[in-house]
């Protein structure tokens, strides 16, 4: 029997393949004869680096970019395991995390370390850029990216403007004569929320800005610099981004990517699983086991256990689900091919108690999960059915 398991992140407790080990040590208590396959997953967001780097046996790339603010923090990027594909969180130059709470400014924050860190990957002769969009603390349309590339934003008197979604409001002219010729020579992948809108009551501003820092006022002023931004983008670069699904995904670096490269922009967890090969991967499993640190109905919507559940599907496989908890909706992961789904926490406890226990925890679940699984299968033998 050969089981893969492949999980994402049970966040603030264990990494990806952290998780899959210990599912795979009880599994092994029961089937201790089976062939596994461990990998791990992710969805485009924080973790995303980590997971194909050690999915594909690459590196982590640390250097030095400019943050959200203007000051410079160390960042990071992951290289795969041929040398050919770099992948990028925006979150590691330009995300919330970067800034304490009252230091955020969707006004004024930056995506321009971003676009630095693109840089730093062609430096080292990536073809293949993939770029996971979440976690931004900025709202400034991927201007402060673009402007990294070569590309200069100007108002009406041909100055440059500053940093900060806020300045889009006053922009007159793009100059793209100075952008870095090498990004025509690449594939550039947007990993995101492809339902993402850049303007409007669904746009960056008004879904997002607030956890930004923005209050009601800012988040009309912010979409308001959107929605001007967008226009010129139309009339200056024949880039129409104003109601491209994505567009508004990290404070509208999605539209930015649109505007400035040849990028697509696809759902994370789909870009992740075909760095992964999971579908050539699944063809000769018997079982798929996939987990998360929180399963709910928002699982069903883009998040790791959705993608790994569909790709099994297609190929005739059972998944099952081993998660931290499960919450409201859940049981909408059936809808997208997760037959059962078990958590792991055996009864009430404080979050710090849970965190120390969460290895104990999944190993104890997933050798219980495997002994069921045994004793359906004696007695499907015992009754003459099928294993």
């Amino acid at each position: 029997m050969k089981i893969a398991i492949v999980c994402d992140s049970f966040k603030e407790s264990l990494a990806p393949l952290e998780v899959a080990e210990e599912i795979r040590a009880g599994f092994a208590r029961v089937f201790p004869e089976a062939d596994y396959l461990c990998l791990p997953m992710a969805d485009g967001g924080e973790g995303t680096v980590e997971a194909l780097v050690q999915g594909t046996g690459g590196k982590l790339i640390s250097c030095t970019v400019t943050g959200p603010l203007g000051k410079t923090v160390q960042s990071f990027f992951g290289i795969s395991g041929d040398g050919r594909t770099a992948i990028i969180e925006m979150a590691a130059a330009a995300g919330l995390p970067l800034l304490k709470a009252e230091e955020r400014d969707p006004l004024r924050t930056t995506t321009y370390g971003v676009g630095e860190l693109v840089l730093a990957a062609l430096e080292r002769g990536c073809q293949h850029v993939i770029l996971g969009l979440g976690g931004s603390a900025t709202n400034d349309g991927g201007a402060g990216f673009a402007q990294a590339l070569g590309v200069r934003f100007l108002d009406d008197e041909g100055r440059e403007l500053p940093a900060g979604g806020a300045a889009l409001s006053r922009l007159a002219k793009i100059d793209l004569s100075a952008v870095d010729g090498r990004l025509s020579g690449i594939t550039l992948e947007g990993a995101c929320d492809v339902r993402s809108l850049l303007t409007g009551p669904q746009g960056a501003s008004h879904v997002f800005g607030p956890q930004k820092g923005a209050d009601q006022d800012d988040v009309v002023r912010l979409d308001e610099a959107l929605k001007h931004y967008a226009r010129v983008l139309l009339e200056q670069c024949g880039r129409d981004v104003a109601d491209v699904p994505g567009a508004g995904a990290a404070g509208g670096l999605g539209a930015g990517l649109l505007a400035f490269t040849e990028a697509r922009l696809r759902p994370g967890v789909d870009i992740v699983a075909d760095q992964l090969r999971l579908a050539e991967r699944f063809m000769d499993v018997d079982l798929v086991i996939t987990g998360e640190g929180r399963m709910d109905g928002q699982s069903a919507q883009g998040k790791a256990p959705m993608g790994v559940a569909r790709i099994a599907r297609a190929q005739g496989r059972p998944v099952i689900a081993i998660v931290g908890s499960t919450g409201d909706g859940v049981d909408r992961m059936h809808e997208v091919g997760i037959e059962a789904f078990f958590d792991t926490v055996p009864r009430p406890e404080t979050l710090s108690v849970v965190l120390e226990q969460s290895r104990e925890n999944i190993r104890r679940t997933a050798e219980n999960v495997a002994a069921t699984l045994k004793m359906g299968m004696v007695m499907g033998r015992e009754t003459g059915r099928p294993d």
